[in-house]
């Protein structure tokens, strides 16, 4: 099964691990991630703002060159998802913005928002199961107890992503257990970590990375799994004393494959 993938600039840069073991792990499933040709940033923060064309061009033609190839968009940073999930749904929703972001595109065909996209979590528990990946499992976690980073634009807003409960969502921790690990559940999991205000104030987000990590800490984590590149960076920056990973290396460790390639 072949499906389009948006990686996004970060993963080519400091969240490297991130990509390749999605990458490998996803072939464990026969599952093929095709790069899209010539992406663009995608902006790593969606505008609201109605009249800001610019910044929803590179999402639009990775979402139309997925759906021109008849294939999902899948991407794996929260950032990149939220952005292009939120720009799909408009392209979908607003005939006015999609005609006038076509007048940009110009190459003869409109896109209307029409490709399916998955985030990779979405792809694990939907197209391949949880149940599948848990056969999959070489290296179990061997009741590690793990919490689930959320943070503030996997899950939101719900109304577009649709991707899970977002005051109590699941879908980390059933895959922290389908690797064999406990699922730690603790209040902080969908809070902001501060990452978006780092520049503008380090000494509040410094206060909101630390009570995100106290509070995973004090429920019992012994380590803290995410899917946003400014997360774990921010966490770790602000003085994390547990490990902080992607979730893609967690699963590649469960899976045999980690260190199968350099980072």
């Amino acid at each position: 099964m072949k499906l389009s993938y948006f990686p996004g600039c970060t993963l080519k840069n400091k969240a490297k691990s991130l990509d390749i073991y999605a990458r490998k792990s996803s072939e464990l499933f026969g599952i093929t991630l095709e790069e899209i040709d010539n992406w663009q940033c995608c902006g790593g923060v969606y505008s609201t703002a109605k009249n800001d064309v610019a910044t929803k061009l590179a999402s639009v033609r990775a979402l139309k060159q997925a759906y021109e190839k008849g294939q999902a968009l899948v991407t794996v940073c929260s950032a990149c998802h939220n952005v292009i999930k939120q720009t799909n749904h408009l392209m979908k929703n607003d005939t006015a913005i999609a005609k006038k972001i076509d007048r940009y595109i110009n190459d003869g065909s409109m896109y209307t928002g029409q490709a399916q996209v998955y985030h990779y979590l979405e792809m694990l528990r939907d197209i391949v199961g949880f149940d599948e990946i848990r056969k999959k499992v070489v290296n179990p976690l061997n009741g590690k107890k793990i919490g689930a980073y959320y943070g503030c634009l996997l899950l939101r807003p719900s109304s577009v992503m649709q991707m899970d409960n977002p005051e109590n969502p699941t879908i980390m921790e059933e895959l922290i257990s389908a690797l064999g690990g406990q699922s730690i559940i603790y209040a902080n999991r969908n809070e902001c970590c501060g990452g978006y205000i780092a520049m503008e104030s380090g000494e509040l987000a410094r206060k909101k990375s630390n009570q995100v990590i106290e509070n995973a800490k004090k429920a019992g984590a012994e380590m803290i799994i995410t899917a946003c590149p400014l997360c774990r960076y921010n966490l770790i920056k602000n003085g994390s004393d547990i490990p902080v990973v992607y979730f893609t290396e967690l699963l590649a460790q469960a899976l045999g494959i980690k260190g199968d390639t350099n980072e």
